[in-house]
């Protein structure tokens, strides 16, 4: 008789039906953080090419209600316009973690249609109009980039218009105070050099998706053979598994 022979594995039905049960779900979101990561690195891709490609011509009003802007996000846009004497001040975070405002201002690109340009951040102490140097007068040029609304999430807080004081940067609700203007579905963040002066300071839009998908595939993987080991080892501790003797 061989050595295999000698060798025994009694497995106890209810460890063996649990493990059974839990290990393809851990496999399985194993699985799909994988697929997530493979289309979190296109949207990546994408994104990066959208903002390294030559500038193109804003979407004309005309186009924006059956406007598709995930298809358009991030693109570099040129724009022409005239600023309103309005701005909208959008709570955030500067590049150092400090707390103050996007200043929002609608630009008149058309008459009766506007776009909401994201002229930069002020520290908290500037919000006001006049202490960061008011809109800018006349005719303006500039390049920006094509963001899509933030959508309104359960952590987000309530919108003051009293204050100026916005907690969602989406243009239907800001756009609501502009009587009887056409508001572009999108917001354009403007560029590092589009206007003259210190603040409200412009930049480049941010890509801020995380991407931790490789890490949470791991974890799920990490944790199905772990439960493979358990599985083993307990037996293995109850005599279950092992070799005969005699």
């Amino acid at each position: 008789m061989s050595l295999s022979a000698n060798r025994f594995f009694r497995p106890l039905l209810w460890p063996t039906l649990m493990t059974l049960a839990a290990l393809p779900v851990l496999i399985g979101l194993g699985v799909w953080q994988l697929e997530r990561l493979e289309w979190k690195e296109a949207l990546l891709e994408r994104i990066e090419t959208r903002l390294a490609a030559a500038p193109v011509e804003l979407p004309e009003p005309r186009e924006w209600s059956a406007l598709d802007v995930a298809v358009h996000e991030y693109a570099r846009v040129t724009l022409t316009g005239r600023f309103l004497d309005r701005e909208f001040h959008y709570f955030t975070q500067g590049a150092q973690g400090q707390a103050g405002y996007a200043v929002i201002s609608p630009l008149e690109v058309e008459a009766g249609a506007v776009v909401l340009v994201d002229r930069g951040f002020v520290p908290a102490a500037l919000k006001e109009t006049d202490a960061h140097g008011g809109v800018p007068q006349g005719e303006v040029s500039f390049t920006g980039i094509l963001r899509a609304p933030h959508a309104r999430g359960t952590f987000d807080g309530v919108d003051d218009p009293e204050k100026n004081i916005w907690m969602v940067r989406d243009p239907a609700v800001m756009g609501a105070a502009l009587d009887g203007m056409t508001v572009a579905p999108f917001i354009v963040e403007a560029g590092e050099s589009a206007f003259a002066g210190e603040w409200p300071k412009a930049g480049a839009a941010r890509v801020d998706i995380p991407n931790n998908h490789l890490d949470y595939a791991l974890t799920w993987f990490g944790l199905a053979a772990v439960l493979v080991a358990i599985y083993f080892l307990y037996h293995r501790s109850n005599g279950r598994i092992g070799r005969e003797t005699s």
